[in-house]
């Protein structure tokens, strides 16, 4: 089965990321939660600390056929200025899978990996977006093997619409049911 990468720069968005972390283990998906900081401990928009699996600089990517990328502010903003994030969000969009949620689609559109694909973000941060591409707001888009989501009311969906993409409709009503949704 695939694994999936989630990225985690101070100031990301807590339930946006960890929900993900937590539904794809709960669906029996391989997860690793990856600070792209100098450490494996990151700091969350709401100032909470969390301990990673490991740093950016740990991880073999050829492991990974997903990168998640959380949205939160200035998570999105921190994973934008750092090098290796670009690099690994135009590999896996030209090879693999990217997913996004709230302001991290931002990231996605600046690198032109959004072109031929409808996506949405967080209200305010479609400006980057290619003409046509904005699919509206309180939303997940799955398009191809781009997935994004509008922002942290949609962190259960998102996730739930990754695992689908992953391990199928089944591993989603397990998931579903575990969960009393």
């Amino acid at each position: 089965m695939p694994g999936v990468a989630i990225l985690a720069a101070d100031g990301f968005e807590t339930i946006e990321c960890l929900t993900v972390v937590d539904v794809l283990r709960r669906g029996g998906v391989h997860a690793a939660l990856v600070s792209v900081m100098d450490t494996r401990d990151v700091v969350t928009s709401q100032q909470i600390p969390v301990t990673c699996d490991v740093t950016l600089d740990e991880v073999d990517f050829s492991n990974y056929d997903y990168l998640v990328l959380p949205g939160g502010m200035p998570g999105a903003t921190n994973l934008r200025a750092d090098e290796r994030v670009c690099d690994l969000v135009r590999e896996f969009a030209a090879t693999k899978h990217v997913a996004a949620i709230c302001a991290a689609p931002f990231i996605l559109a600046e690198l032109g990996v959004l072109e031929g694909h409808r996506a949405t973000c967080f209200p305010g941060f479609e400006a980057s977006f290619p003409e046509g591409c904005h699919a509206g707001e309180r939303t997940v888009v799955v398009d191809g093997n781009i997935i994004t989501a509008s922002g942290m009311g949609q962190a259960l969906p998102f996730a739930l619409a990754i695992l689908e993409d992953i391990a199928g409709e089944v591993a989603v009503e397990k998931v579903k049911d575990g969960i009393q949704l």
